[in-house]
């Protein structure tokens, strides 16, 4: 499929200090290139919950404008929307099924069929079931099995994984979402989509724990033997160190924030103590000056408390020492200083700063390889999960578009020291190494695949009915 014919995909996260758009497609070698990136200041969200819809609606207006501004021929219309909060829970659930028709073999809607019956699960009442995720399954007294479709047998089972929310938080976003004129694809775990955008094929088989630190919570999505094992919100981050900061330090928000970018770092050693930083008095009063040791002390506090929650969540799926894999840091908490050396010394286990860059094509600017971009670019990955699958209408017929005008448009992305290169890097190169490139990365798209796949469809229909009813 050439690369006018491939559908574009926006992924739009929205956050507690951030809101931020991005619209992606894929090149011919299955690679994903940035066709624009809007960011705006979030208002009206607390902790991954919606709390004021007007500020909210604002927000994401503000980001999808200056998406499209990024590049002058792109229209946007349609949106995958990351969804976390304090709000989200999960739980562990078994489920089996008798087959009707023996004699045939296990097919996609005998898989199909089992899932439907765990939307029976019992949950407390106003809370709404978001994804259900097969984690393995049974074939008679078959255990184990990763994938039974094919095989014959009587009975199925499976262990799932079911992720949980409230139900008028998560409509409280797509109400902000459509009253920004925009269509809500569908909305997905945020910790899912930063896993898909940061992992490789070896994290997937080692086992890793994703942590996406942003700025309201830190999410947390854990693999092992390639299975989706636990996910869990935290309800501390970002916002948190700064709130410490203003109240130990005695300062304004804005300084506080500015003072954690800048000068802060996670582990109090590393901390120059005959450094320190000038704060403007108010209204006439002399300036304050504060240590940047006492900063550390105050980061490292919060940071250390939020990686025992980590630790405790990990102990409780026996997890703690068998992530041969690690820890994956991402969001915009991962770019503290020396945040990987303390996540080693709190848990025990190897840890790295996790990049959205498994996917992208080449040529992008620096800028966009932030781990505060990950779950915009899993997003994008999700939208075309769904499209590959046959989910998702063809690019063109009422989606987003770029306006042809002959000619290849580079688009200026905002706050980036380079415009995005809208032509595959790759193009150059002779075509058995183009067929090479291709192979490398359809296996990569399989690995994505397998991840979504378990995220089934059914979520949306809960919005288009106003009153509440039973799904199954």
């Amino acid at each position: 499929m050439s690369k006018k014919e491939q559908p574009i995909i926006v992924g739009l996260d929205i956050g507690t200090t951030k809101v931020v758009a991005i619209a992606g497609r894929k090149n011919e070698f299955g690679k994903v290139e940035i066709l624009g990136l809007g960011r705006a200041d979030s208002a009206g969200v607390s902790h991954g919950v919606v709390m004021n819809i007007e500020q909210c609606i604002r927000s994401v207006e503000q980001a999808i404008e200056r998406c499209m501004e990024s590049n002058p021929n792109l229209s946007i219309k349609e949106v995958y929307v990351g969804i976390a909060g304090q709000h989200i829970k999960s739980l562990q659930t078994r489920g089996d099924r008798v087959r009707t028709n023996t004699d045939s073999e296990i097919s996609k809607d005998d898989i199909d069929l089992l899932i439907r019956d765990q939307y029976r699960t019992y949950i407390p009442a106003g809370d709404q079931i978001i994804d259900i995720v097969p984690q393995d399954f049974t074939v008679d007294s078959t255990p184990f099995v990763v994938d039974p479709i094919g095989m014959s047998g009587v009975k199925i089972g499976a262990n799932f994984h079911v992720i949980t929310g409230d139900r008028n938080a998560i409509r409280n976003i797509k109400r902000c979402v459509d009253k920004a004129q925009l269509t809500t694809r569908d909305l997905v775990l945020q910790p899912l989509a930063s896993a898909a955008s940061v992992m490789n094929d070896e994290d997937l088989e080692a086992g890793v724990a994703i942590v996406d630190i942003g700025g309201g919570t830190t999410d947390m999505a854990v693999f092992y033997d390639g299975i989706l094992k636990h996910t869990a919100v935290i309800p501390y981050a970002g916002v948190n160190i700064t709130n410490d900061i203003r109240n130990g330090l005695g300062v304004l928000r804005a300084q506080a924030e500015q003072m954690k970018v800048q000068f802060g770092t996670a582990i109090a050693e590393e901390a120059n103590s005959n450094a320190y930083i000038t704060i403007p008095g108010l209204r006439g009063l002399p300036p304050k000056e504060i240590s940047v040791k006492n900063l550390a002390h105050i980061i490292e506090a919060r940071m250390h408390e939020i990686l025992d929650y980590v630790m405790y969540h990990l102990k409780q799926i026996n997890l703690d020492k068998h992530l041969y894999g690690g820890i994956i840091l991402t969001g915009g908490g991962a770019q503290l200083k020396h945040i990987t050396q303390l996540t080693e010394f709190v848990t025990g286990l190897g840890a790295r700063i996790g990049y959205p860059n498994e996917h992208l094509a080449g040529g992008h600017s620096d800028s966009l390889m932030n781990p505060m971009y990950s779950t915009c670019i899993g997003l994008i990955l999700r939208g075309y999960h769904d499209f590959e699958s046959g989910k998702m209408r063809f690019a063109g017929e009422g989606g987003n578009y770029i306006h042809l005008t002959g000619e290849p448009i580079e688009p200026v992305i905002e706050d980036m020291s380079a415009a995005v290169d809208d032509t595959p890097s790759q193009e150059s190169e002779p075509e058995v190494r183009a067929e090479e490139v291709r192979k490398k990365v359809n296996h990569r798209n399989e690995k994505v695949k397998r991840l979504f796949d378990g995220l089934k469809g059914k979520f949306m229909q809960m919005f288009e009915d106003v009153e509440d009813h039973e799904i199954g």
